[in-house]
C-alpha cells in the first residue's frame, strides 16, 4: 500500500511540474485536464504526507527513547509516542478508506422517487414527510430541489413523486436511502389511539450522461408569425414568434413568450431537444425499471431497511442496526449521522473484501 502511495505522490509532483511549465500554461485544454487530475489526487497526497510526517516523528520519538540517558528526556519521549502511535493508526485507516474504489456516480446529480406503499392515506402521509426530509437535507447542502412530478393525495400526502436534487456529491449521500421506509405512529384520522404501521418506497437514480442528440436542419420546418401573446404593439408589428416542426417525430414546438425572434427560436430549439433526448432515454427504460424494482422491492412492510417509530421517538437502520432517537430532528433534514454511519458501515465492508 505504502508503494501504491508513493507512486501516487510521484506521479502529483510530475503534475505539479507539468502545469508549470509555459507549453502547458498556454494551452487550456490539456491545463485543465492535468489540473482536474491533480485535483483528485490533492486530498490523498496530503493525508499521505501527513502520515509521512508522524511516522518520522515516531521513528525520531523511538530513537530517542533508545539512545537518551536522562530521564526527563526518556519520559518526553514516552509522553510523545504514546500521542503519535494512536495518530499514525488513524491516518493508515484514513489512508485504507482513501484507498477503496471509488463509486464513479458519486458525484452525480441523482432522480429520486418516494412512493407511498402499504397503509393506505397514512402511507401517503409519510411518503411526504419523506420528501420534506430530503429535501431539506438537500437544502443544508446548498443542493437545488426540482419536482418532475408529483401525485397527491386529498390530506395532503403523495401517492408518487419524482424529483432532482442537483449538487456535487448527491449520489454519495442519497445512495443509502434507496429501499423501503416503514412508519409506526398514531395517525391523525385514529380516535383510538392505535398505532399504524405502514410503508413508502424510495429509489435514487444517478442522473445518466446526456445523451446527444444531433438534429439535421433538413428534418425542420420553421415558420415564424406574429406573436399574440403579451408584450403591446411590439409583438403586433413585428413577426418573432417561432413554430418548429420536426419532420420524422412529428412534434411541434411553438414559443412566443420573448420579442426577439433569436431567443424564441433558441427556446424552442432546446424544448425540441429535451423531448428528442426524452425519446432517447426512453429505450433505457427497462433497463432503469429494473434498477428501481431491485433497490424498493414490493413496498411489503417485511422488506424494510429502516423503522420511524414515533411513539418511541426512535429510528432504526436495520441494515447497520442502528438505533437514533429525536425523531422530529432527523424529519427536519438532520441526516449527517445517520448516513454517515451506513458510509463508515459500507466501507468498513469493503476493506474486509478487500483484505480477504
Amino acid at each position: 500500500m505504502l508503494d501504491r502511495l508513493a507512486a501516487i505522490e510521484k506521479r502529483y509532483q510530475e503534475l505539479e511540474r507539468q502545469i508549470a511549465t509555459p507549453e502547458i500554461a498556454t494551452d487550456p485544454k490539456q491545463l485543465q485536464a492535468l489540473a482536474q487530475e491533480r485535483a483528485g489526487l490533492e486530498d490523498l497526497v496530503a493525508k499521505y504526507r501527513r502520515f509521512k510526517a508522524t511516522s518520522s516523528e515516531l521513528e525520531e520519538a523511538k530513537s530517542l527513547l533508545a539512545e537518551e540517558r536522562d530521564e526527563d528526556m526518556k519520559a518526553l519521549a514516552v509522553q510523545e509516542i504514546e500521542i503519535l502511535e494512536p495518530q499514525l493508526e488513524e491516518q493508515l485507516q484514513q489512508l485504507k478508506l482513501a484507498l477503496l474504489p471509488r463509486d464513479a456516480n458519486d458525484d452525480r446529480d441523482i432522480i429520486m422517487e418516494i412512493r407511498a406503499g402499504t397503509g393506505g392515506e397514512e402511507a401517503g402521509l409519510f411518503a411526504a414527510d419523506l420528501f420534506r426530509m430530503y429535501g431539506r437535507y438537500a437544502q443544508t447542502k446548498g443542493w437545488a430541489t426540482d419536482i418532475i412530478n408529483a401525485n397527491e393525495t386529498p390530506v395532503g400526502g403523495i401517492r408518487e413523486i419524482i424529483f432532482e436534487i442537483k449538487g456535487k456529491g448527491a449520489f454519495s449521500r442519497f445512495k443509502y436511502e434507496r429501499g423501503v421506509h416503514r412508519v409506526q405512529r398514531v395517525p391523525v384520522t385514529e380516535s383510538s389511539g392505535r398505532i399504524h404501521t405502514s410503508t413508502a418506497t424510495v429509489a435514487v437514480l444517478p442522473e445518466a450522461d446526456e445523451v446527444e442528440v444531433n438534429i439535421n436542419p433538413n428534418d425542420l420546418r420553421v415558420d415564424i408569425f406574429h406573436s399574440g401573446g403579451p408584450g403591446g404593439q411590439n409583438v403586433n408589428k413585428v413577426a418573432t414568434a417561432v413554430r418548429l416542426t420536426h419532420l420524422p417525430t412529428g412534434m411541434v414546438i411553438v414559443s412566443q413568450d420573448e420579442r426577439s425572434q433569436h431567443r424564441n427560436r433558441t427556446r424552442a430549439m432546446s424544448v425540441l431537444r429535451a423531448r428528442l433526448l426524452e425519446l432517447e432515454k426512453q429505450k433505457q427504460a427497462g433497463e432503469i425499471t429494473a434498477e428501481r424494482r431491485s433497490q424498493v422491492g414490493t413496498g411489503e412492510r417485511a422488506e424494510k431497511i429502516r423503522t420511524y417509530n414515533f411513539p418511541q421517538d426512535r429510528l432504526t437502520d436495520h441494515r447497520i442496526g442502528l438505533t437514533l432517537h429525536n425523531l422530529p430532528k432527523i424529519l427536519e433534514g438532520e441526516l449527517d449521522d445517520l448516513i454517515d454511519a451506513i458510509a463508515t458501515s459500507e466501507q468498513a465492508k469493503q476493506l474486509e473484501a478487500q483484505i480477504t
